[in-house]
Parts: structure tokens; C-alpha cells; sequence
């Protein structure tokens, strides 16, 4: 069994079977990284499998190629750095999964942090955690399509011992993000519900543990592909966008821009046009900015 092919596996296992293939795919990657020249020979790609893997799930929305508008670097600015010594399902996953992932550590830092910070807003919170099983059709939730299932594809296509820190990373951010959720659940500004006086130092606290596991799976992946080019979610406080080196004001732009797009096909749609936005297919319609700029 070819290692993309459990990778779309795994994705759509159960926990224990994912266990059971994440153990076959590192006993498989060898060859998988050997053969990796002739894997489109009567093989599917990580394009068609990440298709079929988000039909399945009845998410329409999200039946796209890997992002074709961004170009990955093979080298640093110094000439050292180079993608070449990975297979090539690690270069893919690398490609299509860089740029989402950091936005996604800007949301971290720029939204959730203050959502978590003002106890009004933790219904928005609790929103990362939910499915959407309309009509028997699931939709993973926001915490599992943006940060885990990047994390976990990331993971299996890596050589084994980068594969070992990504995957020690990746339990860690799942450990703090599921306590997060254990802290907001239930709790909204129309739901008038007891909290304990230590709840929200407690969700701070979960929120920070989730930035550490995110920074070191960013900085696994930086020492991996030698690029060093995911920026680490600094610690919250005054001089936190400096540290970041990311433009809090371009971010929230494109979020702007982003609701705009998925305004137009209506609440039903939303998704669908967030997933079409996200794939660049947009750009030229919604102005939304090149991705790999942006990045």
C-alpha cells in the first residue's frame, strides 16, 4: 500500500485505525520515498485522494486541487535550503499546506486569543468545535479542517523522524484544544450559565499550551524543508506583532474580504465560497490578494 494512499485512509479512520495505519505507513515509507518517481503510474495523487476524502464527507465545497497559485521555494535567499532530499508527497503536502497553516496561526493569535479573553464571545469560541452533520452529511469542524487534519497529512507524508516530532506536536495541540473546549462548551452571552472563577485564566491557559504545540510542529517542518519560513505564534502582549513579523492589519483585510465572498452565496453557501477563497479561485472576483504574496 502506497503511503498517499493511507494518508487518505487514515483521514477518514476511526482513532484506533488510524493508530493501526499511521503505524503501516512508517513501516511503508521506504519504498513509498523510493518509488516516489513513478507514483503517478496507475496511482492516484494527493489530489484525487484529497477530493475523494472531502466528497465522501459530503463537503462539496471542498473538492479542490492542492493550491495551485502558491510556488513553493526550494531554496532560502542564501541558496542553502532546499526541498529536494524529501519524497515527493512530503513536497505536496508542504505546498498545498504552508499557507493555510499560517493563517490559521494568525487567527491563534489575532481572534482566538481575544475571543478567549472576554467571556461574551465564548459561543464564537465553542463554533471551532462543531460539526455539521446537515442531512447525514459531516463537515469536520474549524479546529479539525484548519489546524488537525493539516497537521496529521503533514505528519504522514514526513520522513519517520520528523514524522515522530510533527506527530508529538500535533497530540499536544489536540490535548490543549480539546480542554479548551471542555472550558467554553456551554457557555454564550444569551445562555446565562454559572462559570467558575477560574474558568477564563483556565482557557488562557489552554490557549497558551496550543501555541506552544503549534510552534513546535512550525518549527519541526522549518528544520524539515530547511526554509524556515513558517513563522512561530509569539506570546501575547504589547509586542507581539513585532515578534510575529506578520501584518495584523493585511490579515483581518483578508478576512474582510473573505466574509464578503461567502456573503454572496448566502448562509447555505458560505462554506462553499470560504473553501473556493481559500483555493484562489476567487481572487479576481472577490479581490482577494495573490496567497503566496500574501503569505
Amino acid at each position: 500500500m502506497r503511503l498517499s494512499i493511507l494518508v487518505s485512509a487514515s483521514c477518514l479512520a476511526s482513532a484506533s485505525a488510524f493508530t493501526a495505519m499511521e503505524s503501516s505507513a512508517r513501516n511503508t515509507y521506504l519504498s513509498a520515498a523510493s518509488s516516489a518517481e513513478n507514483e503517478h503510474d496507475g496511482h492516484l495523487g494527493r489530489r484525487e485522494l484529497f477530493r475523494n476524502l472531502v466528497t465522501s464527507a459530503g463537503t462539496a465545497a471542498l473538492v479542490l486541487s492542492p493550491l495551485p497559485f502558491i510556488n513553493v521555494p526550494v531554496a532560502n535567499a542564501a541558496g542553502e535550503a532546499t526541498l529536494d532530499d524529501l519524497p515527493r508527497e512530503a513536497q505536496r503536502s508542504y505546498s498545498q499546506y504552508r499557507v493555510p497553516l499560517q493563517i490559521s496561526a494568525d487567527y491563534y493569535l489575532w481572534e482566538l486569543r481575544d475571543k478567549i479573553s472576554r467571556i461574551d464571545d465564548w459561543g464564537e469560541v465553542n463554533e471551532l468545535y462543531q460539526v455539521n452533520n446537515n442531512k447525514g452529511q459531516g463537515q469536520p469542524s474549524r479546529i479539525e479542517r484548519d489546524y488537525i487534519n493539516p497537521m496529521r497529512i503533514l505528519t504522514l507524508s514526513m520522513p519517520p523522524d520528523a514524522a515522530d516530532d510533527l506527530r508529538a506536536a500535533q497530540f499536544e495541540f489536540e490535548r490543549a484544544a480539546a480542554g479548551l473546549s471542555k472550558i467554553t462548551t456551554g457557555v454564550r452571552r444569551d445562555l446565562p450559565v454559572e462559570i467558575l472563577p477560574s474558568a477564563q485564566k483556565d482557557a488562557l491557559v489552554k490557549w497558551e499550551e496550543g501555541r506552544v504545540a503549534l510552534n513546535k510542529f512550525f518549527a519541526v517542518l522549518n528544520d524539515t524543508t530547511g526554509l524556515n519560513e513558517l513563522k512561530p505564534v509569539p506570546a501575547a502582549g504589547p509586542n507581539q506583532n513585532q515578534e510575529y513579523g506578520r501584518s495584523e492589519k493585511r490579515y483581518f483585510e483578508l478576512m474582510k474580504k473573505t466574509k464578503l465572498c461567502q456573503n454572496r452565496g448566502g448562509p447555505a453557501l458560505s462554506q462553499a465560497w470560504g473553501q473556493l477563497m481559500v483555493s484562489g479561485y476567487l481572487q479576481d472576483s472577490c479581490g482577494i490578494p495573490d496567497m503566496d504574496t500574501y503569505f
